[in-house]
């Protein structure tokens, strides 16, 4: 999909910040954290997870940038308990911070504890209503259950920001077909043989429709 591109392997970007506020007390990251932290990216680099995290462990400080590291180490080492733990601390520490959630929402996948992937994509759209991958997939839950209903309107709304996107259209014109919309989903079908003319199932659903 284009608009997701990379995002569709959950592959996550860690910024460290310099400031992290926790109730009425702000924590600053210190000058030998960077340190740390550079010598942690090496240690993941080599898939070398237990010494990338003994390394973050050094830091003393509770902050942000090291419970979001640590939840993305124990998800890359297998450990998904652990892992929801240390994401989990992150959002308490940034709750207005999205990309937490999306991390979280990796370990709770491999789980397969699907309501905790809901509610993380629930409040991602609560902070941010037209976030692309979170309405992607949440509607995506919501279809591969067959509620195409509860589906439709994030569907729609990634639609609605990028119509000529194949991905989101194809999806959409079954889903519309399966809730037996049958006019909005001939719409989407001819709307994605615009996009690739040599679709098979752009061309499928249209068949289907003519029966």
């Amino acid at each position: 999909m284009e608009f997701l591109g990379s995002q569709k392997k959950y592959v996550i970007t860690l910024l460290v910040g310099l400031f992290v506020s926790l109730g009425a007390m702000t924590v600053c990251a210190e000058p030998n954290h960077s340190a740390l932290f550079a010598k942690s990216y090496e240690y993941e680099a080599n898939k070398q997870y237990d010494e990338a995290i003994e390394v973050l462990k050094q830091v003393k400080a509770d902050i942000y940038a090291v419970n979001l590291r640590l939840g993305w180490l124990y998800y890359l080492k297998g450990n998904y308990k652990i892992s929801l733990i240390y994401y989990a601390k992150a959002i308490q520490l940034r709750p207005t911070s999205i990309e937490p959630r999306f991390g979280y929402v990796l370990p709770a996948a491999k789980m397969k504890d699907w309501v905790k992937v809901g509610k993380q994509y629930d409040a991602i759209l609560k902070l941010d209503p037209n976030n692309t991958k979170a309405n992607y997939y949440r509607g995506l839950m919501f279809f591969n259950v067959g509620d195409y209903a509860k589906a439709e309107p994030y569907f729609d709304r990634v639609e609605a920001l990028y119509p000529f996107d194949y991905d989101i259209v194809i999806l959409s014109a079954w889903n519309a077909y399966y809730k037996k919309d049958f006019a909005k989903a001939r719409s989407f079908f001819n709307q994605a043989l615009l996009i690739q003319p040599n679709s098979a199932s752009a061309a499928e659903g249209i068949g289907l429709l003519k029966r």
